[in-house]
């Protein structure tokens, strides 16, 4: 078992689109017929949905599909928890002046995550956090648990050879 970092910083609306956030559904619809526009947008929407989730690195709506992401959105990767959950602390602490909401700086209350990220680790969890920052970003980290990962075991890891 070990864990794989994960991060993003991007403009919330961005975050917001759902769709992209998803993997594609195992069965692609039907295809539309040559005189059924919404159909046919129905169907080119799906087509545009699966190709950005394979590539892009917004986070996915479940933190363990980041592992059907392209290996390039790995961050880290980490056989022992307590380096996980320290990578996890520092992009808290590199971001933490920018979060939107004030409490959420405290620097016992950001241990705290850490911690609690390090216990969850342990025993094969995957942890997910999100902040907004500032003005129209938002900030996504998480760790995730690969070989096997409780969530979903069957998902593959992202990195050859772990």
């Amino acid at each position: 078992m070990h864990h794989h970092g994960y991060a993003w910083v991007g403009e919330k609306r961005t975050f917001d689109d759902e769709a992209v956030r998803r993997p594609p559904h195992p069965h692609p619809p039907p295809p539309a017929g040559p005189s059924d526009a919404v159909a046919q947008r129905l169907l080119d929407r799906y087509r545009e949905v699966v190709a950005e989730f394979a590539v892009t690195d917004l986070p996915p709506m479940q933190t363990a599909h980041w592992l059907l992401k392209p290996a390039s959105t790995v961050r880290g990767t980490w056989s022992e928890p307590k380096e996980a959950g320290a990578w996890l602390a520092d992009r808290l602490a590199e971001y933490a002046s920018r979060f939107a909401h004030g409490p959420e700086r405290d620097p016992a209350r950001l241990a705290l995550l850490s911690r609690v990220a390090v216990e969850r680790s342990a025993w094969g969890g995957d942890v997910s956090l999100g902040h907004y920052l500032t003005g129209t970003l938002f900030h996504s980290v998480a760790l995730v648990t690969c070989s096997p990962n409780r969530t979903d075991p069957a998902l593959p890891c992202p990195l050859k050879g772990d």
